[in-house]
């Protein structure tokens, strides 16, 4: 409509424990406008439309993925209900939920009741169809990966090791401009992997990664990760310098850092990664 505003995150509106006690309408009017007119306010940074409904794709992609893993529980969990051992060459979870195993299910499986038979049934036919949504989606988010306009970067981002289509893709339609970051530190606390501080005089105390940040990347990043801690010489060697003193749950934060710190470089240089010698 041509008015000029700013969309600003409700926890970062400065506020007195007095605005906390006496909040209504009135009071948080008079706060946004004061806070407005001394240039406190800081708005969030708004994609274009177009990279809004790419994003959109690649997140359903992801709630399919935590829909069929859901899927695969109620099935397992209907098995141990009803004391139905997996056979030998299954033990193995690995081997789970190739073609084989979904013939045992449906063809070697019989239960004593015909509604048990019809449930667990019903259960396949919902995991398989589930199956299939998603592979329709991976190939359409295979496809916007390949169009001109991510083509180049995804060849950029893939160069790291542990960095496939769907993390690169991820990195992509979420971050969508990375000039708005000025260096490698303000990325990494908009993706959260920047840890807490409570300090006061002399006591300085640095807590655990801190709440805020973008869930989906920093997930996508400590995943890929662990593959790039196998991959890469110089992350093996400093995965391996971190667990001789912290948890690995720890050190792969680290890890997902210095990962963060390579995509940075490739995507601003337009350099394609070199694996380091160590």
């Amino acid at each position: 409509m041509g008015i000029n505003n700013i969309v600003v995150n409700a926890a970062d509106v400065p506020t007195s424990q007095k605005e906390k006690l006496h909040k209504n309408d009135n009071v948080d009017s008079q706060k946004l406008a004061r806070s407005l007119r001394n240039g406190e306010l800081k708005g969030i940074y708004v994609p274009v439309l177009a990279t809004l409904h790419e994003r959109s794709l690649v997140r359903c992609r992801a709630t399919l993925v935590k829909d069929m893993s859901r899927y695969k529980q109620r099935i397992k969990s209907f098995l141990y209900f009803h004391g139905i051992v997996y056979p030998p060459q299954f033990e193995d979870s690995n081997k789970h939920w190739s073609s084989r195993f979904m013939r045992w299910l449906k063809e070697d499986i019989k239960l004593y009741h015909p509604q048990g038979q019809e449930t667990l049934n019903l259960l396949i036919v919902q995991a398989e169809k589930q199956r299939e949504l998603l592979l329709d989606t991976t190939r359409k988010v295979r496809v916007l990966s390949r169009t001109d306009k991510y083509a180049h970067n995804m060849k950029l981002l893939r160069s790291i090791p542990g960095i496939g289509l769907i993390t690169a893709i991820t990195l992509l339609t979420e971050i969508e401009d990375l000039s708005r970051f000025k260096n490698t530190d303000h990325l990494a606390s908009f993706v959260g992997l920047v840890p807490g501080s409570h300090s006061s005089g002399e006591k300085i105390k640095d807590t655990e990664m801190t709440f805020r940040g973008h869930f989906s990347i920093k997930r996508s990043l400590i995943e890929s990760s662990w593959i790039a801690a196998r991959r890469d010489p110089a992350l093996n060697m400093a995965y391996h310098q971190y667990v001789q003193r912290m948890d690995a749950n720890k050190a792969i934060i680290r890890i997902a850092r210095k990962m963060l710190n390579r995509i940075y470089f490739v995507l601003t240089k337009q350099q394609e990664y070199v694996k380091g010698i160590v």
